[in-house]
């Protein structure tokens, strides 16, 4: 399962030996329920450009979606969370549906969006850069004019080029040189990122 294969990247890398241990994700709840499984105690962190987009959402639906109105808000309110205000965005999100949403997933995170003190530590707030070796590695190898993959030979491809670059053959190949699902890491965008001293890895499959 997906879990196992983050589960067994995250203790090839050492991840608990790491001093501090950080998971950064967006909100969705079964990244943060696996996060609690599988590493309790670490820091989770929300990707601060996905929060930031919820904020931006709001402004679009409330003042439209173009115009200099909608841009100010905007910028305004992610300016804020960026610096992890909530308090100053809180009274901002009460007129609208959509607003409120917002309002209660701020809410529901705030832990996750103490942005403050994540920058005393210094941790990184972002998955962009897993997302952008996930593109790297993945996307461009798959997404070129006039390709057309089932699953099994996506995964396939994807476990070589993996391989290819890096250089653990002895981990995504059995004793007969096929790809082994059971033991090879099979990369693909998702969206749970492991940070590990100064080592992002992104890793699993849909």
């Amino acid at each position: 399962s997906f879990a196992l294969r983050v589960q067994r990247e995250a203790t090839r890398r050492g991840f608990d030996e790491a001093q501090r241990r950080v998971i950064i994700g967006d909100g969705a709840r079964w990244i943060w329920k696996t996060a609690d499984e599988l590493f309790p105690g670490a820091i989770q962190i929300i990707d601060l450009y996905h929060a930031q987009g919820t904020v931006s959402e709001v402004a679009r639906a409330v003042f439209g979606p173009t115009g200099e109105i909608t841009d100010q808000w905007a910028k305004e309110h992610r300016d804020e969370l960026e610096q992890g205000d909530l308090e100053a965005i809180d009274p901002h999100l009460r007129s609208s549906p959509q607003a409120r949403t917002c309002r209660e997933y701020l809410q529901a995170n705030r832990a996750k969006l103490d942005c403050a003190r994540f920058r005393q530590f210094g941790l990184c707030r972002s998955s962009g850069v897993v997302e952008a070796g996930c593109k790297l590695a993945v996307a461009t190898r798959l997404k070129r004019a006039g390709m057309h993959w089932t699953v099994r030979g996506a995964n396939a491809i994807i476990a070589l080029r993996c391989c290819r670059l890096t250089r653990r053959a002895a981990t995504t190949t059995g004793s007969t040189g096929r790809h082994d699902s059971s033991r090879g890491i099979v990369a693909s965008p998702c969206k749970l990122a492991v940070h590990c001293r100064r080592s992002p890895v992104q890793v699993g499959s849909r």
